[in-house]
C-alpha cells in the first residue's frame, strides 16, 4: 500500500518519522510531505521518503516572528497544490495548520484520514462548525484516547468514522543519574502547561527538587519568582534528543498539571518510554495510559495539593515509586509504533 502521511508545519517530526518508519518496516510504502523543521534537526528518514513542499521561505526566515504568519499564509495554497500531485493510496493528514484557509482550498484528492492531535487547536477551538466542515472531508479521522472520541462524538462527529489509536511511547535507555527526588517539568513552555501549578506542588511535597526542561514560549520571570526559595534547575530552549535524554535520566517523577487544552501529550509519552513514572492532572486523554498501565498517579484538574501529595508519595515511598516505574516499562512494552501502524494499516484498508 502506497501512503502519503502529511505534517505541512513540521509540527510533530519525531511523531511523523516513528509512525513513517514502523509503516514501513510493516511493508508500506510511505512518502512523507512536510516542511522544514525550524527549530533542530529532523529525524532522518528510515524505510521512507520525506520531501519538503511546504512553506520554503516562511520555514527558513524568521524562526518564531510572527511575521512569518502572512509569507506563510501565501505559501499555504502553493503547498496544498504541491500536495495534490503526489499520487498514493491513502493521504493521512496529520495537521491541518491553516484551517481558515483550508475550509475554502483543502479537497483530498486520495482516500483521506486526518489524526486529530489536539482535537481543536486552541486557536481556533471555539469555530466548531468550521472544523465540522473539515473533519467531514475524511473517511476517518483517528483520536489517541477514549475523551477524544467522545469529544468529536459531542460535535457532531459520525462514530463511525472515529478511530482510537493510542499515541504510542518513544522508547529510550537514558543514563539513569536522578537522585530520588528530582521533579521534571517536561516539553515546551506554554500557559496551559501549568508549570506555576508544578512550581507550587514541589514546593508542598517537600524535599524534593524541580528541573524545568523545555523551550519557553511564554515569560519566565513569574515562574523564577514563584520558584525563589526552592531548589531549582533551569534548561531552556529546544532540546535535541541527547538533551531530552539527559533531563529524563535525571528525572525521578515527571508532572503533567495540563489544562483543558489538549488531548494527549508527546512529552508525557517520552516520560513513560524512558521509564519514568508521571503525576498528571485528569483532563483530555492525558489520564488514559498512566490510570491504564498505573505509570504513576493521576489527580483532579487544578488540585495542586493532589498534585502535591502524589509526588511526595512516590518520592517517599520506594515501593510505590517501584510500582510505577514498572507500570511506565509496561506502557513501552505494549503501546509500541508497530502495534500503531498495524491498526493505521487495517484502517488504510478500509477506505482505499
Amino acid at each position: 500500500m502506497r501512503v502519503l502521511l502529511a505534517d505541512p508545519p513540521a509540527f510533530t517530526p519525531p511523531y511523523d518519522h516513528e509512525l513513517a518508519a514502523a509503516l514501513a518496516r510493516a511493508g508500506a510504502d510511505v512518502e512523507l510531505v512536510t516542511s522544514r523543521f525550524r527549530f533542530g534537526e529532523a529525524p532522518k528518514p528510515d524505510g521512507y521518503r520525506r520531501r519538503e513542499l511546504f512553506y520554503p521561505l516562511s520555514s527558513r526566515l524568521f524562526g518564531r516572528s510572527r511575521l512569518r504568519l502572512p509569507l506563510k499564509a501565501a505559501e499555504h495554497p502553493l503547498g496544498l497544490a504541491a500536495l495534490r500531485r503526489v499520487q498514493a493510496d491513502v493521504l493521512h493528514m496529520q495537521w491541518l495548520p491553516a484551517p481558515e484557509l483550508d475550509a475554502f482550498l483543502f479537497r483530498p484528492h486520495l482516500p483521506a484520514v486526518f489524526t486529530a492531535h489536539d482535537l481543536l487547536p486552541r486557536r481556533t477551538a471555539h469555530r466548531t462548525e468550521l472544523w465540522r466542515r473539515l473533519f467531514a472531508r475524511f473517511e476517518r479521522i483517528v483520536v489517541h484516547s477514549e475523551n477524544g472520541r467522545e469529544t468529536l462524538a459531542g460535535l457532531g462527529v459520525d462514530r463511525a468514522r472515529l478511530r482510537v489509536i493510542p499515541h504510542p511511547v518513544f522508547p529510550s535507555e537514558p543514563e539513569r543519574t536522578d537522585d530520588g527526588r528530582t521533579v521534571l517539568a517536561f516539553g515546551m513552555i506554554r500557559p496551559y502547561k501549568g508549570l506555576g501549578d508544578a512550581i507550587e506542588a514541589v514546593r508542598e511535597a517537600g524535599d524534593a527538587r524541580l528541573l524545568v526542561a523545555g523551550d519557553p514560549l511564554e515569560p519566565l520571570e513569574p515562574y523564577r519568582a514563584a520558584a525563589n526559595g526552592l531548589d531549582v534547575e533551569w534548561r531552556l530552549g529546544y532540546l535535541p534528543p541527547e538533551e531530552s535524554d539527559r533531563a529524563l535520566g535525571a528525572a525521578t517523577v515527571a508532572v503533567f498539571p495540563y489544562r483543558p487544552e489538549l488531548d494527549q501529550s508527546g512529552a508525557l509519552l517520552r516520560a513513560l518510554g524512558a521509564g519514568v513514572p508521571a503525576v498528571a492532572y485528569d483532563v483530555g486523554g492525558i489520564a488514559e495510559p498512566v490510570k491504564r498501565f498505573d505509570a504513576g498517579r493521576v489527580v483532579s484538574p487544578g488540585d495542586v495539593a493532589g498534585l502535591a501529595a502524589a509526588v511526595h508519595e512516590l518520592l517517599s515511598d520506594p515501593a510505590a515509586l517501584e510500582r510505577a516505574r514498572a507500570g511506565a516499562r509496561r506502557a513501552r512494552e505494549e503501546l509500541t509504533w508497530d502495534a500503531a501502524a498495524r491498526a493505521h494499516l487495517e484502517l488504510y484498508e478500509e477506505i482505499a
